[in-house]
């Protein structure tokens, strides 16, 4: 393969990793959206379109490897592709987190569901920001975006405390709602992954553009 069909060849992976990345920045804003409102039929949309993002890391994964065996790519371009098989694995659970949230909002009892705790409809708006922030940088390998996001991960990390003590709160004075108290805090640990995802994202963009990387968090 010559130089030319080598590039070209890196650019529709760059290009199917934006779409992949795409459809999980969906995923988790419908998955919210339905959350919010209650759509049953959205929650089900959600997770039967989860199988799109899993396809799609598949074949991502397969063109990483046969450019691997075929072109034995120098260290710069090893790491782009490198960086691309990491990214993709976060991207997929990003997925597989918000198929999860939507699993739970379909048996969640609406009664009370969105005001038994303040904090999380911000929760998740800061988590779909960040998701979509690392994957614009990711896309256009922003360093600076990249970094930024990064430090936002404390502020999902304290909604997910927050959270925890509006939900014991909650069931102190409703023993009966223990049920309910329980997939809401799953919903918070979700999107907390989910940032956690976000963040792993970024890291890999900076190993992609310096060559360093933090360890990032694997769940």
């Amino acid at each position: 393969m010559g130089r030319a069909n080598y590039e070209h060849s890196l650019e529709e992976l760059r290009m199917e990793i934006a779409k992949m990345g795409s459809l999980a920045e969906k995923a988790i804003e419908d998955s919210v959206k339905a959350f919010k409102t209650g759509d049953m039929d959205l929650c089900w949309e959600i997770i039967g379109n989860d199988k799109a993002v899993d396809d799609l890391e598949k074949s991502i994964e397969s063109k990483c490897l046969w450019l691997i065996a075929r072109e034995q790519p120098v260290a710069s371009d090893l790491r782009k592709i490198t960086t691309a098989l990491k990214m993709i694995t976060d991207i997929e659970r990003i997925g597989d987190n918000a198929s999860d949230i939507a699993e739970l909002t379909l048996r969640i009892s609406r009664k009370n569901t969105f005001s038994d705790s303040g904090h999380l409809p911000r929760m998740a708006a800061a988590a779909v920001s960040m998701v979509h922030d690392a994957i614009t940088a990711s896309i256009s390998t922003d360093l600076e975006l990249a970094r930024a996001t990064e430090k936002r991960d404390d502020e999902v990390d304290d909604y997910f405390n927050l959270i925890k003590n509006d939900l014991r709160r909650v069931f102190a004075e409703d023993g009966e709602g223990l049920d309910n108290a329980i997939d809401l805090l799953l919903i918070a640990k979700y999107l907390e992954r989910i940032a956690d995802h976000a963040v792993n994202i970024c890291e890999w963009v900076e190993f992609s553009t310096t060559g360093e990387h933090k360890h990032a968090k694997i769940f």
